[in-house]
């Protein structure tokens, strides 16, 4: 590692690009009142890209300037309550002075484009009135991984060691993909962060969303076309233990049409280990499980799409298409001791070779009509999303063993699972302005289909050959429909604005255990009322209010009874009865914006009736684990983010929240009651070395966090990252150090009246990772 961070170093300081450049100066003013704006922020783009090639915050007169080198640009002022200024200029061969550039005012708070001189101030983290957006790019730590490590740096967000999202303390999230309902949700890792424009962190949304879950939304865009012209773009990852990451993004755009599309293939190996300890009181035994875990995994991406424009209509057709080939090895060595006298009762070796074949599918076809007030608009769409999933399991158990020994295995089990997923949309929205403000109004349905049929099957000596277990074999089928209303009325009074919505939700579910015709259905109808509001106390004060009430509805796997015995001793088990959640959600904040310094600071507090929660039982020595309806639970904390550029070459963003969390289960049992403060935060420096190099240093902590029969336990980990760019930003190459000190695990406790249970998986994080991408740039 030590030699590999000096080798980066080295190879970046080399490497230079030497431009003439010349001094592009302006004076920005306020249309209305005439007046210089100090401290606005200015950007020049190279003509086709996203990338800043330079910038300034304009002096106390209004006034800035500029070194570029020549070319064709996109010049773009931005200003908090005032509508972003865009205009194509060239540098040719002197100076430049644009004038007096006026900008005019918006009532809406403008994404922000902070630069300082030539250097880019990377802000990862817009805030907004809904809650936050995340541009990927601007984090180097992000380059070469997957959307799962752009979350773990993202402020409010939690994501746990098998890939777990949970915001803001709660464990359920809608994540959505282009604000739609997809398959591709279910495997967040199989998402390359080079594929990924922006994340919205949206904490209490509207009626505009699916009332789904009680955490929020987290919405991933993709990237698509870019501006006009053609552009492609080609990355390629290497790491550790050969890890790779390769992509490529071409898209063409014209007047009247576009079409992109891009390709990625990641090989992505990892080895990880883990220990339990149980002991119960009631046998007074202890158990003691080492697991060892070797994956291997390969999957291959295309998107794809184009738009159609004429006139004020637009239709497009967008898609993904995934494939997935895994091979995994789990060894479980297992003991089980007398507690009194230290006896050994039971050791085994339970080897399980498992192959996974997975694809996923992602088609949409969407209409949008543009009127002549640009408040007004109708979007159409109906999107497929099918997730197909194959495995099989071969599995070795070597008794009175902790170490195979090389001799036959004394039982042979194996199983195989065939997995299907359907999610189909229905979806139309208007938005129509009216005198007094305007009214969103839509429709949506909403069909998903589970389909699961596993066997299991034992090695019997007798008739040599494989036996099916009629007990723990099964089919479930699992399907509902959610059909959906909703209208938003929203205006503005003076700097007061305000929307109040209500959502309407008809859902239907049906749940089959296909061997022994077991059907339970449910059906009901809720309406989710939301408001929000803000107000602007001056041009670097805004107060917002935020409430709506919310629903999260279990899953199939939820609802599936059949226990699931890939390790015998500690069994899944669902609950077909299981109730869904709903939740009363509370959020006020405040936004302060001083131009090199931003905070936003939010106090929430989430009532959930009914909360889910994952209880734990021991019988007979063996742990039962499943989702219960507890009664309720309350949730509140205070979150901060912020962004201060301290230098010219250093820029830090930091996010903290801390909450306390009650949870009340004593419907099921006076031990199910707990209560608990957690807190979490995470810090990303930037710092702009010599010869044009970025270092960042990305680092996360998150406290224990309680459950209703124990807590997790306290995490953390630091990234370093570096990154220099040649050619007008044509060619970046990075080099990112995962997990430094090597900390990053996942642990936690469990106990009940007559058990105490612990537990801690380890994968390999430390890593490093090399990664060179090159953009090619066509203009029309």
């Amino acid at each position: 590692m030590k030699y590999a961070f000096l080798f980066s170093i080295v190879l970046f300081t080399n490497l230079q690009a030497f431009t003439q450049s010349f001094t592009v100066k302006g004076t920005v003013i306020s249309e209305e009142s005439e007046k210089p704006l100090p401290y606005a922020q200015v950007a020049f783009y190279p003509s086709g890209s996203d990338d800043i090639s330079a910038g300034s915050t304009t002096d106390g007169q209004g006034e800035f300037s500029v070194q570029l080198a020549p070319g064709k640009y996109r010049f773009m002022v931005s200003f908090v309550g005032y509508e972003d200024f865009t205009r194509d200029i060239e540098v040719a061969s002197e100076d430049a002075n644009l004038g007096k550039i006026a900008i005019s005012k918006n009532v809406e708070v403008m994404e922000e484009v902070t630069v300082e001189g030539d250097e880019v101030v990377r802000k990862p983290i817009l805030t907004t009135m809904e809650g936050m957006e995340i541009r990927p790019d601007q984090t180097i730590a992000n380059i070469g991984g997957t959307l799962l490590d752009i979350l773990r740096n993202t402020p409010s967000v939690n994501v746990s060691d098998d890939g777990a999202v949970s915001l803001r303390g709660s464990g359920s999230t809608n994540v959505l993909i282009d604000g739609r309902n997809s398959a591709l949700a279910t495997d967040l890792e199989q998402i390359p962060a080079s594929a990924i424009e922006k994340v919205q962190i949206i904490n209490n949304p509207n009626a505009r969303y699916d009332a789904e879950s009680d955490g929020g939304v987290i919405n991933i865009i993709l990237k698509q076309g870019e501006d006009l012209g053609t552009k492609a773009r080609a990355e390629v990852t290497t790491g550790t233990r050969w890890r790779t990451n390769a992509n490529f993004n071409v898209s063409r755009k014209t007047e009247i049409f576009s079409i992109y599309g891009g390709y990625s293939y990641r090989n992505w190996p990892r080895v990880g280990r883990g220990e339990t300890v149980r002991e119960t009181y009631d046998n007074m035994e202890r158990l003691k499980q080492f697991t060892a875990d070797e994956r291997h995994d390969k999957e291959h991406t295309v998107n794809y799409g184009t738009d159609y424009y004429w006139g004020q209509n637009k239709i497009s057709f967008e898609g993904v298409f995934n494939t997935e080939k895994e091979n995994d090895l789990e060894a479980i060595s297992t003991t089980l001791t007398d507690m009194q006298t230290s006896e050994n009762l039971l050791s085994y070796v339970r080897n399980n070779n498992e192959s996974e074949n997975n694809y996923t599918t992602d088609n949409a076809l969407i209409y949008e009509r543009s009127f002549d007030d640009k408040e007004q608009s109708l979007r159409a769409l109906t999107s497929v999303s099918i997730r197909g999933q194959e495995e099989d399991q071969a599995i070795d158990v070597y008794n009175n063993a902790l170490i195979p020994e090389n001799r036959n295995p004394d039982r042979l089990e194996r199983s195989h699972t065939n997995e299907f997923r359907n999610t189909s949309i229905v979806q139309i929205d208007y938005v129509q302005p009216l005198s007094i403000g305007k009214i969103e109004t839509g429709y949506k349905s909403t069909f998903r289909n589970f389909l699961n049929d596993y066997t299991y099957e034992i090695y019997d000596e007798e008739l040599e050959d494989f036996r099916n277990q009629d007990s723990i074999s099964n089919q479930f089928d699992y399907s509902d429909q959610i059909h959906a209303l909703y209208g938003i009325f929203s205006g503005e009074v003076g700097e007061f604005n305000y929307a109040l919505g209500v959502r309407a939700e008809q859902t239907f579910v049906r749940s089959e255990l296909i061997n022994t015709n077991e059907v339970n259905t449910q059906q009901y109808l809720d309406f989710f009322p939301s408001v929000q509001a803000d107000y602007a106390l001056n041009e670097e004060n805004t107060l917002k209010a935020t409430y709506s009430r919310r629903i999260d509805r279990p899953n199939a796997w939820m609802l599936n009874p059949f226990p699931d015995f890939a390790d015998s001793l500690n069994v899944r088990i669902g609950d077909p009865n299981l109730q869904p959640e709903y939740i009363n959600s509370f959020e006020l904040g405040h936004m302060l914006d001083l131009g090199r310094f931003n905070l936003t600071s939010n106090a929430f507090y989430r009532r959930i009736d009914g909360q889910v929660d994952w209880i734990v039982r021991v019988l007979d020595g063996i742990s039962y684990r499943g989702p219960q309806n507890l009664n309720v639970s309350n949730l509140y904390g205070v979150e901060l983010i912020n962004t201060t550029e301290i230098t010219d070459w250093w820029v830090v963003n930091a996010s903290y929240s801390i909450f306390e969390v009650q949870v009340d289960g004593t419907n099921l049992d006076n031990s199910f009651t707990n209560r608990g403060l957690s807190w979490y935060a995470k810090l990303t420096t930037d710092v702009s070395l010599p010869w044009g190099i970025n270092l960042q240093l990305t680092g996360n902590y998150f406290a224990p966090e309680i459950e209703a029969q124990g807590r997790d336990l306290a995490r953390y980990y630091l990234d370093a990252s570096l990154q220099k760019h040649f050619w007008d930003k044509q060619l970046s190459l990075s080099a990112s150090f995962r997990d430094v000190f090597d900390t990053r695990n996942f642990a936690g406790e469990n106990y009940g009246p007559d058990f105490f249970q612990s537990f801690e998986w380890k994968r390999e994080t430390q890593i490093l990772l090399l990664t060179a991408s090159y953009t090619f740039r066509k203009e029309l």
